[in-house]
This record gives C-alpha cells, sequence and structure tokens, in this order.
C-alpha cells in the first residue's frame, strides 16, 4: 500500500516537471480598422496588434483595393516599444472595399499569414438645411 502510494506520489511530480506545448505563436488580437468593419471615415493608417512580440525585419503589412491594386504607403513598420504592433499609412483611401494581407515572423519561428476585408462607405449626405 506505500509503494503504491510512493509511486503515485513520484508519477505525479515527474508529471509536473514534463513540458507541455508552447502556444507563443504571434496571434492577430485586434486590428484598426477591424475586422469586417464598415467605417464611414477612410483610415489614415491601418495597424495590427498581435498577441506576442513580432520579428520587426520579417514584418509585412499591406493594403489592397477591390481591383487588385495596393493602396497603402509601402512605409509598413514595427512599433520598437513592445514589437507586437505592426502598421502601414493609407494616405487617399476612397469609398470601396479594401483587403489588409499580413505576414510576420514570430519571436519563436512560427510564421503567422492572414488577411481581413474592411469596407470604407461615402459618409451620409445631410438631409436637411439647418438654421
Amino acid at each position: 500500500m506505500i509503494h503504491r502510494r510512493v509511486a503515485m506520489a513520484a508519477l505525479s511530480v515527474g508529471l509536473l516537471l514534463v513540458p507541455g506545448p508552447t502556444l507563443a505563436h504571434s496571434l492577430l488580437v485586434r486590428s484598426q480598422p477591424e475586422r469586417r468593419a464598415t467605417v464611414t471615415r477612410p483610415p489614415e493608417e491601418v495597424r495590427l496588434w498581435f498577441s506576442e512580440r513580432i520579428e520587426p525585419a520579417y514584418a509585412r503589412v499591406s493594403v489592397w483595393d477591390a481591383g487588385g491594386k495596393q493602396v497603402d504607403a509601402g512605409d509598413a513598420a514595427v512599433d520598437q516599444a513592445g514589437a507586437t504592433t505592426l502598421a502601414v499609412r493609407t494616405p487617399g483611401l476612397r469609398a470601396g472595399r479594401y483587403t489588409v494581407r499580413y505576414r510576420v515572423l514570430s519571436v519563436d519561428g512560427h510564421i503567422v499569414e492572414s488577411s481581413f476585408d474592411f469596407t470604407v462607405r461615402p459618409a451620409a449626405a445631410p438631409t436637411g438645411i439647418q438654421k
């Protein structure tokens, strides 16, 4: 009986010492504009926030219009303060649908690549005359 308890205790301690799988990939946790958002004011930039640090030298983000033309300023950069934010300027966007494509390398060596859309809708015109 005592041997059985000792064996169970040793097994329990052994299991605690075995490292488990690490899920440290840099996942997209939010964006501005948000995934599938419809905005009435064109964003001046697209900004992506990740769950873990990303490697600045391998981080890419681009914005494409519905016709397949790249419309960002080509100045994608990682925020050096925390290395978890990636942004690109988007000057002069007009009404339409846009696709954000990104590819980042997590500091753990895993590549994360995806895309999402957002729409810029023209602001509604005033409906009445104000005095």
